[in-house]
């Protein structure tokens, strides 16, 4: 089963990306991992681009996500998040390969920002908590290694309703694009409960 992952930041999707890729054993095939992933030249020109602040070109991105998709892991089929974001990538995408299902998994404006703007991490550990929805027992301390706990700079308020618009201008659009294809997830449940709609709606 090939499968794309939609949603804006804080909505889950790349949590259920992984609990269905090990359920159906497929690999679950994130852009950021792919670049993390790049060796040698790639990886340079990758890296300098990535380092500048700006975004990985669409014809590069694809010419990456066309390697990884040739492996033997992904011959089973595959799910996709985070890419592609735009219509210019779903075009692209057209050319390698067609998605079974687009699963959109939808979260309201407010509820992301109040998701990501209280997320917390460890730089000790890599644990990720939230103030509001998944708190640590001891205020700014890591459960897990009790070192201190930090926000992103990426992850504050006025950051998230910027990245919010670009999702709404740039990545909407493509729920169109895959209108025959699409199933539409409430993600204002708990992770439980989005997995087994997803499921449901899969069979």
């Amino acid at each position: 089963m090939k499968l794309i992952f939609i949603g804006p930041q804080g909505s889950g999707k790349g949590t259920q990306a992984k609990i269905l890729a090990e359920k159906l054993n497929i690999p679950h095939i994130s852009t950021g991992d792919l670049f993390r992933s790049l060796k040698g030249e790639l990886k340079q020109q990758v890296d300098k681009i990535i380092n500048k602040g700006d975004l990985v070109p669409d014809e590069l991105t694809l010419e990456i996500l066309k390697k990884r998709l040739e492996q033997p892991d992904a011959q089973k089929g595959f799910i996709l998040d985070g890419f592609p974001r735009n219509l210019n990538q779903a075009e692209l995408l057209k050319t390698i390969t067609h998605p079974d299902k687009v699963i959109e998994i939808t979260l309201p404006d407010e509820e992301a920002i109040r998701r990501i703007s209280g997320r917390q991490n460890c730089k000790a550990c890599g644990s990720i908590f939230n103030k509001f929805t998944n708190p640590p027992k001891q205020p700014n301390t890591c459960n897990n290694c009790n070192d201190s706990l930090y926000q992103r700079a990426d992850d504050t308020e006025e950051a998230v309703k910027k990245r919010l618009k670009t999702y709404h201008n740039e990545t909407e659009p493509i729920l169109d694009f895959y209108k025959d294809n699409l199933i539409q997830i409430n993600g204002q449940q708990a992770i439980e409960k989005i997995a087994e709609d997803i499921n449901d709606k899969l069979k």
